[in-house]
């Protein structure tokens, strides 16, 4: 009898069934044959993603891939509400059912834990290595965690690559990936592809029974980053984590813990903008005071450098070195943007139009020759040219009340950046910095290590928790794609980590670009995609620049509600903006922090129209963004409160508004609304529209 009473238990323990708390979603843990870990998931019955393996290889040999017996299984609900720091909503609520499943390697007496939360809107799971005698410390070669697809479905997709996000998104079939690989690997300043069908999470995706699934990671700490291999055959992704220098894929010492990986599922477009899941996956703040941190509206000496108008660089040298050239003696070029007295015209254009902060790059030496000589010591952080007057400039912002913000381009040389940290860090401090943009342009040094290996992880993590300890917010360009780090690390107020706006001077970006990426590159934070161009041709700043930005004015205006981030850029020049002062109206009133988030529309790569509440007030502000098809949008006011009056100001595409041929075709005017008002608006192609809607 009480051998029956065991194998019924094990019988029992080896299949486990987990549903959500709507119970919506169920996900199955078990053992295939060969004690090979398996799981699945499902929505309202269909098949999300079918049984798929589980494990990991080691170098060693000794795999954790089967050979398992389920020891323990332990199941628990969460559920609570917490206040992040800033954000698009004023609360999130945390409520998942967890599984644990604890598993034995007989062969090896070694022992894992599977740890799965299922959330209303998705999954997430990971690989946790308790403290053991036979694993200890271990290389990993390989994690060979499966998502095996119910079809050949929509994918919106980047190329898989160990060093750059900013690609166009390809939009295709998953079967197709193949045969458009090569044209969608497009020339970057560093870049490693590593297969024919390999793909960048989040990775976005459509079935044919119209569900939207999106596939990433969260909580990215101590490992390398997860890219996905897709068997194009079978319609099966495999994670292919990043390697280091020597092709390890991961130093681990137990206990420890691998990234969540995370599955994002509804019916509902808009779901998959309004989830939470990547947030929720990662840890608390670490931060008692957290009243330093401040969403930021900013301008800044960039655009006009990334146009080709003006330069980074003090003069026309080809070779210089820090500490041995004299820059006294050499002769400016005359096109430096980042001189006291233009830098003074930016300060004056902020405090005049109630901005926070202004930006400035290109003010320290060393531009000259900072890329492509995979120089170690390429910039001290600390020493500006000769034009540019730091303590002026402090006082001089400081009279305005505007806040400065550093640069620091790393060219990723980033032991040289970690070796200078500390002294920059409180350079800035006494200066009145309290935030910087980091960046990493570049192949890196260490040299043959890769943007997004483990080694490189941990250091743009060092240098989130050093810049804490000086109270300095950090916007990182050109470092790993966010995984929801930012509810643990609040100072993370931006990152880059994808294609931005800099590329509608480097050829363009697609007229679908921004209607794609909340739905992928924003699923794991906020994008500083700097925003707000209005001089749509790039040739009228530098001549020789035939790129034109593939937008409406009317547009511009709706990415700063569409394209969520605490730190949002008015990126182009004060004088182009005094020409559209009534435009530019919007860009003055929009928050930048949240108390609730809709979406109204929302179709990945077709269009998203978002509305936004600010944070502390009564007023809201909606933006759309639109592919290149010209649309009808049909919107209707009941996130009003009802009872109450407010004045809509409505910044539309003019009739004959076009993103190639008339972009700068602008309307605006002023009606009442209630939470009754219905509203129907005409999106041109590549266009959009945008609305503040003020409490009366």
């Amino acid at each position: 009898m009480a051998l029956i009473c065991l194998l019924l238990f094990f019988g029992n323990v080896s299949a486990q069934e987990l549903k959500s708390p709507d119970a919506n979603l169920i996900a199955n843990f078990s053992l295939a044959d060969g004690g090979v870990p398996t799981y699945s998931l499902k929505y309202k019955g269909k098949d999300v993603i079918k049984t798929s393996k589980l494990g990991l290889e080691l170098k060693d040999g000794k795999n954790l891939t089967n050979g398992f017996t389920i020891s323990d299984a332990k199941t628990s609900t969460f559920n609570e509400t917490w206040k992040p720091v800033w954000g698009e909503v004023k609360q999130i609520v945390n409520h998942y059912n967890e599984l644990a499943v604890t598993l034995t390697q007989k062969e090896t007496n070694r022992f894992i834990i599977v740890r799965l939360r299922l959330f209303n809107d998705g999954l997430g799971f990971r690989y946790e290595f308790p403290e053991q005698k036979n694993l200890d410390y271990f290389v990993i070669k390989e994690e060979k965690t499966q998502f095996a697809l119910a079809g050949d479905h929509k994918a919106f997709w980047l190329p898989g690559d160990y060093d750059t996000q900013e690609y166009s998104t390809v939009t295709s079939n998953l079967s197709e990936v193949r045969g458009k690989m090569k044209d969608a690997v497009t020339p970057n300043a560093s870049q490693t592809t590593f297969s024919p069908t390999g793909l960048q999470t989040p990775l976005m995706m459509k079935s044919k029974d119209g569900l939207y699934i999106n596939i990433h990671e969260a909580a990215l700490i101590n490992y390398s980053l997860m890219s996905l291999n897709l068997d194009d055959k079978n319609m099966v992704l495999e994670s292919w984590l990043t390697p280091d220098a020597v092709g390890d894929k991961g130093y681990m010492q137990a206990p420890c813990l691998t990234p969540w990986r995370t599955i994002i599922v509804s019916d509902k477009a808009g779901d998959i903008l309004t989830s939470k899941l990547t947030y929720n996956l990662n840890e608390p703040t670490k931060f008692k005071d957290v009243s330093w941190i401040k969403p930021t509206k900013y301008v800044g000496v960039w655009w006009e450098m990334i146009t080709g108008k003006s330069t980074w660089a003090y003069n026309d040298l080809t070779s210089v070195q820090l500490g041995i050239t004299d820059y006294s003696k050499t002769k400016p070029n005359g096109k430096h943007a980042a001189n006291t007295a233009h830098v003074k015209e930016y300060i004056d254009f902020a405090a005049k139009n109630g901005l926070d902060a202004v930006l400035v790059e290109g003010w320290n030496e060393g531009w000259e020759d900072w890329f492509g000589k995979t120089k170690d010591y390429v910039f001290d952080f600390v020493t500006p040219y000769p034009d540019f007057d730091v303590k002026e400039l402090h006082r001089y912002a400081a009279s305005k009340n505007i806040k400065m913000i550093m640069h620091h381009e790393t060219s990723s040389s980033v032991r040289n950046y970690e070796r200078h940290l500390d002294t920059a860090y409180k350079f800035m401090k006494a200066n009145g910095y309290d935030a910087v943009k980091s960046g990493y342009v570049g192949n890196m040094i260490p040299r043959g290590e890769h943007h997004y290996g483990q080694w490189l992880n941990n250091h743009y993590l060092y240098a989130i928790e050093k810049a804490a300890e000086y109270k300095i917010m950090v916007n990182a360009h050109e470092a790993v794609r966010p995984t929801g780090l930012a509810r643990t690390y609040p100072n993370l107020i931006g990152n880059e980590s994808a294609r931005g706006t800099e590329y509608e001077a480097f050829g363009g970006n697609n007229a679908d670009h921004t209607t794609i990426l909340p739905f992928t590159r924003l699923i794991g934070g906020p994008m500083d995609y700097t925003p707000g161009i209005f001089e749509t041709k790039v040739s009228a700043y530098n001549p020789e620049n035939n790129s034109f930005v593939h937008t409406t004015i009317a547009r511009q205006l709706a990415l700063y509600v569409t394209m969520y981030s605490p730190l949002q850029m008015a990126a182009d020049l004060p004088e182009t903006y005094n020409k559209y002062m009534d435009a530019f109206q919007f860009i003055k009133d929009v928050a930048v922090d949240w108390d609730d988030t809709k979406v109204l529309e929302a179709e990945p790569g077709d269009y998203i129209t978002f509305a936004r509440k600010a944070k502390g007030k009564n007023d809201w502000f909606v933006g759309r963004t639109n592919d290149e098809v010209a649309r009808t949008s049909k919107i209707d006011f009941s996130f009003l409160d009802a009872g109450k009056k407010y004045t809509a100001t409505i910044y539309a595409d003019a009739k004959d508004a076009h993103y190639e041929t008339n972009p700068k075709a602008y309307t605006i005017r002023k009606m009442e609304v209630t939470n009754k008002t219905k509203l129907t608006l005409n999106c041109a192609p590549g266009g959009g529209y945008a609305i503040s809607i003020m409490a009366k």
